[in-house]
């Protein structure tokens, strides 16, 4: 496959500097792209150094020029390239039809060019839009629905009752749909509260490997559309995620939390139940959340790395916090009351 710059220009709505004509093979990063090959520069320790880049082009910021290079100006140089890369890149899909080896349930429903891989288990009553991908070893419980254009990977299951909307994608080993974690006590025991909602995951979410998301207690857990998850991220019952958050790798939400639109929770940011955390907060990694969090604002609370002689005299210093601080509030009204003393004298 390959592109001319103008055709590539015209692809990003880029400003072309260079030979309209002259044809890219393949898209490379920085430091490796060949000379068939476009690249990106964005930071200004990559803008220093375009002449020892090897690529045949790279796309810059407006007013940016490489001498002896072709470059393609645009307001957002990565975005750009990420496009490019993904029309070079296309992703690879098995053909429609079902496999022999698959086992399908009753009254399903199934669009045009659905593809249901080998060992996959369909339920009763299940609705695949059109282009669903459904890859081996799946497991599609009773009365699940999935939109068109959405993909399943490798031993997901999709459990009982739950919806995917389209242009999904759920990541190899995801559970869709377990049961929310929800007990009384009886007597010294626990008793399992049932969970009798669904999961409802809306269009353009895209869900990482090995994700949980627990059913709701009633009602319905519910990612909302571009909603984009890392690995090993756990979201409890009746959890409620906004559009277009981001959930980094193991993350883990507490029962009917609901997270605002455009937020960012970093890697192992934990969140207490019965929380709500506002529309483009970010929260650091590791930091644990145990009250509502206001709009827009950042909050960190994890360990930075620090040399382990420091560490252990950390650990030591840190139990007799209180009692030091209980000693300076006892030194500092002392000196209050010294400098008192001291005023009176001068009267």
């Amino acid at each position: 496959m390959t592109l001319t710059l103008r055709q590539i220009a015209q692809m990003v709505n880029g400003t072309l500097v260079g030979n309209p004509e002259c044809t890219i093979e393949g898209v490379g990063p920085i430091e490796s792209a060949g000379e068939k090959h476009i690249t990106f520069a964005e930071k200004k320790s990559a803008l220093k150094e375009l002449d020892q880049v090897k690529a045949a082009a790279i796309i810059v910021p407006p007013g940016v020029r490489a001498e002896g290079r072709h470059v393609i100006q645009t307001t957002a140089p990565r975005l750009a390239f990420t496009k490019i890369m993904a029309h070079f890149h296309p992703p690879r899909h098995p053909r429609p039809g079902i496999d022999a080896t698959a086992v399908m349930g009753a009254d399903c429903h199934l669009g045009s060019g659905v593809s249901i891989g080998a060992n996959a288990v369909i339920g009763n009553r299940v609705t695949l839009d059109d282009g669903c991908i459904i890859h081996p070893l799946v497991v599609i419980g009773d009365d699940v629905s999935i939109g068109a254009g959405s993909i399943i990977h490798p031993h997901v299951a999709v459990l009982e009752g739950c919806r995917i909307g389209q242009r999904c994608l759920i990541g190899a080993g995801s559970i869709i749909g377990s049961d929310g974690y929800g007990f009384v006590q009886d007597e010294g025991r626990h008793f399992k509260i049932p969970q009798t909602g669904m999961v409802c995951i809306d269009d353009d979410v895209e869900i990482g490997a090995a994700n949980t998301i627990d059913r709701a207690t009633f009602g319905r857990t519910w990612i909302k559309t571009g909603v984009k998850t890392d690995n090993q991220v756990h979201i409890g019952h009746n959890v409620v995620i906004g559009e277009h958050t981001l959930l980094v790798a193991q993350v883990g939400i507490a029962g009917s939390t609901t997270v605002g639109k455009h937020a960012v929770l970093a890697g192992q940011a934990g969140i207490s139940g019965h929380l709500t955390i506002g529309d483009g907060t970010i929260v650091g990694p590791k930091t644990g959340v145990g009250r509502s969090l206001p709009d827009g604002e950042i909050f960190s609370g994890g360990s930075a790395a620090v040399p382990h002689r420091t560490w252990l005299r950390l650990q030591q210093i840190i139990p007799k916090l209180p009692d030091m601080y209980n000693g300076y509030r006892r030194m500092e009204k002392r000196i209050a009351e010294l400098e008192q003393q001291l005023a009176n004298k001068d009267r």
